[in-house]
């Protein structure tokens, strides 16, 4: 094997440090990485390798010949959101025709995953708890194609049945985008209304194509996401990370402390949930990586969604594990073998935002006072949301970080007096 392609579509900065390893890796031993992606710039401390930036309306087929086009004899889908999986596993289906094997998980079971409702149903089936709920099809509600008059109604019923707060997302869509709280029965309508025009000529006609959505009750708790990488007989389940509170109104998936870290009775009840959920993986043919959102309630995980795809937390699993998710990528497609298994934590990672523009200088004493994982520019569809940071510790370091970061503040004012408050609160728990 000389030449494996990546697959990207949002910039590869999230990816660092962990996707630079794996390509140094694979240049050590001969083999040449491709970066084949959609969004973002992309230098040689990005991405050490082959670089092709393709159009953002690229096609599977598209893709798949730009590839091919590069001699590349194996592919790897390391894309996110779910729109762009899906894209990937088009490609793969291309790809894996003409002989280049990529890794992706199918076509098909793909497009199950990236529907939320097809994916709650096969959660309930793999007897893992979900949110109870309903599913809204857009074109009978605006009354494209069969005339069904009961059926805002029947909806309304199924409200009442699950019972407020609710919140309504989109079947098709990812990163928190398209949520609507819907706290009361006028919510409800106010949601359904959008999808039909009053006109002034006297009678109502289909409106703007509104999306079909999953209508869901609230369950408030703690959201985590975890990553499971691997192939049917050997998957590895990285550790859960802490990514914010659930509650009625959608946040934005970056607003809170993200961490990883020792919580006794969450850790003991998660057993069982990784291996339904490695069971749910086993029985889709799931190749490559899965990336789970689930609340954290009462005692229990309840499952959000199951993401063909990386994750958002991705880095943050890989530091605190001392894993690499896209070393295993590259694994499996050199066709090597790759354990599975629960990833022990090694100890603490912890990600925050760091405001915008964070002097080099800073960063550099940053560096000097902790483990620094990354510390970059966060970049989402575009849009600059400041830098953001990951920093590492072993357990009994705890008192020794806060006051580090705390004498830092105190020199710099970084990190925030707010996220610092928080980083204290966690490791003096």
């Amino acid at each position: 094997m000389r030449k494996i392609a990546f697959l990207r579509s949002v910039g590869i900065r999230r990816a660092d440090p962990y996707v630079q390893r794996a390509v140094r890796a694979l240049a050590a031993e001969g083999i040449e990485a491709g970066l084949f992606h959609t969004s973002g710039a992309a230098g040689d401390e990005d991405f050490p390798g082959h670089r092709q930036r393709l159009d953002r309306a690229v096609t599977p087929r598209e893709l798949a010949d730009a590839v091919a086009a590069w001699g590349a004899d194996a592919a790897v889908s390391i894309s996110l959101p779910c729109e762009n999986a899906l894209r990937d596993a088009a490609a793969k289906a291309f790809l894996d025709a003409e002989g280049i094997p990529t890794v992706m998980t199918p076509l098909e079971a793909t497009m199950l995953l990236v529907d939320k409702w097809e994916t709650k149903r096969l959660c309930e089936r793999a007897g893992l708890p979900v949110p109870e709920g309903f599913r809204v099809d857009s074109d009978l509600l605006a009354g494209r194609g069969l005339a069904v008059p009961g059926y805002r109604d029947a909806l309304r019923v199924r409200a009442e049945q699950t019972g407020y707060p609710l919140m309504a997302k989109p079947v098709w869509d990812s990163t928190s985008t398209g949520i609507r709280a819907l706290r009361s029965p006028a919510d409800l309508d106010a949601y359904l209304d959008a999808h039909v025009d009053a006109r002034t000529d006297a009678h109502l006609r289909p409106g703007p194509a509104a999306v079909s959505a999953v209508v869901e009750r609230v369950v408030e708790g703690d959201l985590c996401s975890v990553d499971i990488v691997g192939r049917p007989g050997a998957y590895t389940v990285l550790p859960p990370c802490w990514t914010g509170r659930a509650g009625a109104e959608p946040v934005f998936t970056f607003a809170d402390l993200r961490w990883c870290g020792p919580r006794e009775e969450a850790d003991a009840a998660f057993g069982e949930v990784a291996r339904r959920l490695v069971d749910l993986c086993e029985s889709l043919g799931v190749y490559g990586s899965v990336n789970v959102d689930m609340v954290h309630t009462d005692g229990r995980f309840v499952i959000l969604e199951v993401n063909p795809r990386i994750g958002g937390a991705t880095t943050l699993s890989c530091a605190a594990s001392g894993t690499n998710t896209f070393t295993s990528l590259a694994r499996m497609a050199r066709g090597l073998p790759v354990t599975g298994g629960t990833a022990r934590r090694a100890g603490w990672a912890i990600e925050f935002l760091a405001g915008d523009g964070v002097p080099p200088e800073v960063v550099a004493e940053l560096r000097r006072s902790v483990s620094v994982v990354t510390a970059h520019e966060l970049v989402i569809d575009g849009a600059s949301h400041g830098d953001i940071v990951v920093i590492t510790l072993a357990e009994g370091e705890e008192e020794r970080t806060v006051k580090a970061l705390t004498e830092l503040h105190e020199t710099t004012g970084f990190p925030a007096a707010g996220v610092l408050g928080k980083i204290s609160s966690l490791l003096n728990r």
